[in-house]
């Protein structure tokens, strides 16, 4: 298949997921049964964000036109993509990478999302079954010229050797931060919610860390995270408050909560499910001059930044880890 075959399916494939057939809607609902964090109006909101920001088709061609060599096809590469499973589809953005490029995806699917990726590949094919050829799940990667692999800071050391001798790209934890200046509308807070809490918190562009100035008003903030009070109806979610609420409880730590997210002041920027830590800060430049040379910060969200409500609506250029896969897939030999 050349580019503009590739391109044509992943058009199909908008239109089947806009739609909402029957069978795919069958496959959101088996994929929410199965796992707990993936509630449908989670889904609902990666397919959509899937949908607008990377298969919306001025994107996709403003995309591939950065990338003149897409039009100069070379051989094949087998390009075996390990898989996070911490958000619904968080893969497809890799698979829509290696499909585009002309490489061959080899996919080991994460067991907390096995079923949508599959689902979607499933459909290409029957669209058109030439793309049969560009397609493969594995339990265990094997026969691979290139590694894409997603996971923990644990899992990236043993990615990083056996990828050793391939050429790869190997991602570990990342979480994002917010610095807030005191002065957000109502309608700004509103939109950092949707960071804070979107996906349970669970995405590396979920904002668990915020930076405020001294002196900070947090009850806008507060207010403005009710929004999700709903989160509560789901036992998991529910069961990480409890835990959490618990132990600052027990261990006399400062904490504010609005019975559904628990605020409370730690220089960590990684926070548990239905927690959120904060500090202070003083001087504005040392901080972001700090955050940006941290490597495990994905985003920073605030004025100047990656604007509120748009964390986690990534678009095809914001490649994870700031590491450009298409571009890093079009220069192998």
């Amino acid at each position: 298949m050349d580019l503009s075959k590739r391109i044509e399916l992943i058009y199909l494939l908008k239109n089947y997921l806009t739609h909402d057939e029957s069978h795919w809607k069958s496959q959101k609902d088996r994929a929410s049964l199965i796992n707990a964090w993936f509630i449908p109006e989670f889904i609902e909101q990666s397919v959509k964000n899937i949908c607008e920001n990377f298969l919306e088709k001025e994107k996709l061609n403003e995309w591939i036109s950065h990338y003149p060599v897409l039009n100069n096809p070379t051989k094949p590469k087998r390009v075996g993509i390990v898989m996070a499973g911490n958000i619904p589809l968080v893969g497809f953005h890799d698979m829509l990478s290696v499909f585009i490029s002309g490489n061959i995806s080899i996919i080991k699917l994460s067991s907390k999302d096995e079923l949508l990726i599959k689902h979607l590949v499933s459909k290409l094919i029957e669209f058109n079954p030439d793309a049969a050829a560009y397609f493969e799940f594995q339990e265990i990667l094997k026969d691979c010229d290139v590694f894409i692999a997603t996971g923990s800071n644990n899992s990236s050391r043993y990615f990083e050797y056996y990828f050793a001798k391939y050429p790869h790209i190997i991602r570990k934890n990342r979480t994002s931060v917010a610095i807030l200046n005191g002065d957000e509308t109502a309608e700004e807070l509103d939109l950092l919610a949707d960071d804070i809490q979107m996906y349970f918190g669970l995405g590396c562009r979920n904002v668990t860390k915020l930076f405020v100035p001294e002196g900070y008003d947090f009850i806008p903030v507060m207010t403005a995270l009710k929004k999700y009070a709903y989160l509560m109806d789901f036992h998991k979610y529910r069961n990480n408050f409890d835990y959490h609420l618990a132990l600052l409880i027990m261990n006399s730590k400062y904490y504010m909560n609005n019975d559904s997210i628990i605020l409370t002041e730690n220089a960590s920027v990684f926070s548990p499910v239905s927690q959120v830590h904060y500090s202070f800060y003083e001087h504005k430049q040392n901080l972001i001059d700090s955050l940006k040379n941290n490597e495990d910060i994905q985003c920073i969200v605030g004025k100047g930044f990656v604007p509120f409500g748009e964390a986690q609506k990534p678009t095809l250029f914001q490649y994870a880890d700031g590491v450009d896969t298409l571009s890093f897939l079009t220069q192998l030999s």
